[in-house]
């Protein structure tokens, strides 16, 4: 009963539910993220390369035929991630043309070369491959010191399209005010975060919570703003000429 508890409450932090409103600090975001992944990821299929997979939370909303996770190569990752290949943080371990698809999940504003780093996504994806890739917009500061960058819309749409990507579909998330109640759930987290996860999860129930059931309440009768936003979460095909 208790594995199925901890199970359900680990889910809810990529997949959120109702649940996921009263145990998950991230609530907006990552119900904002899941959501979009579910909208696009029929269109990833194939041989499949997840970059900065993690813990592969949404390899399940693929069409995949294959699917490898591919991380840094750090003792801790290799402890903590479940990447069926690591590399040193330039070149992929991948031949040219490979991949069908890509996927890249909250990982681009770590990346302190991104033009080198969509290079070997386009060296490693097939012409015509598609790359789907989110990347935060109003985010704090995290997983210092590997925080290097926040990227508007047009800013993303340049870049991909610099390094020979056609974007087909761009979407913002999450652009109404359950942004301002995210950042406010953000700040309680990194202040009363700890080692011991049950105070956590009592933190999120009793300080948290309420948070996310007001954000639901006021999205609900306030206007969108699509100039304050989470997340971008785009979709780019890899286009024949660089």
């Amino acid at each position: 009963m208790i594995d199925r508890i901890r199970d359900r409450i680990a889910r809810e932090q990529f997949t959120p539910g109702w649940l996921g409103c009263f145990v998950n600090p991230f609530y907006f975001a990552r119900k904002g993220l899941y959501r979009n992944i579910v909208g696009l990821g029929g269109r990833i299929t194939g041989v499949t390369l997840d970059v900065g997979c993690g813990t592969k939370p949404y390899e399940a909303l693929f069409r995949s035929t294959e699917y490898l996770g591919l991380e840094i190569n750090t003792t801790s990752n290799r402890s903590s991630k479940k990447a069926d290949f690591f590399y040193d943080g330039s070149v992929f371990p991948f031949n040219a043309d490979q991949f069908d698809s890509v996927v890249c999940n909250e990982v681009f504003e770590h990346v302190f070369h991104p033009d080198q780093f969509l290079g070997e996504i386009r060296r490693t994806l097939k012409i015509g491959g598609l790359l789907l890739m989110t990347v935060p917009f109003i985010w704090d500061e995290h997983e210092q010191p590997f925080d290097f960058a926040r990227y508007s819309s047009y800013g993303l749409r340049a870049i991909l399209e610099r390094n020979g990507f056609e974007v087909i579909e761009f979407r913002k998330s999450v652009c109404d005010i359950r942004v301002i109640f995210q950042l406010v759930n953000a700040y309680i987290y990194k202040a009363t975060v700890s080692r011991n996860k049950y105070l956590n999860l009592l933190f999120a129930i009793l300080l948290m919570a309420p948070f996310n059931l007001a954000g639901e309440a006021l999205a609900m009768i306030t206007p969108l703003n699509e100039d304050l936003y989470l997340d971008n979460v785009i979709l780019a095909r890899k286009s024949g000429v660089a």
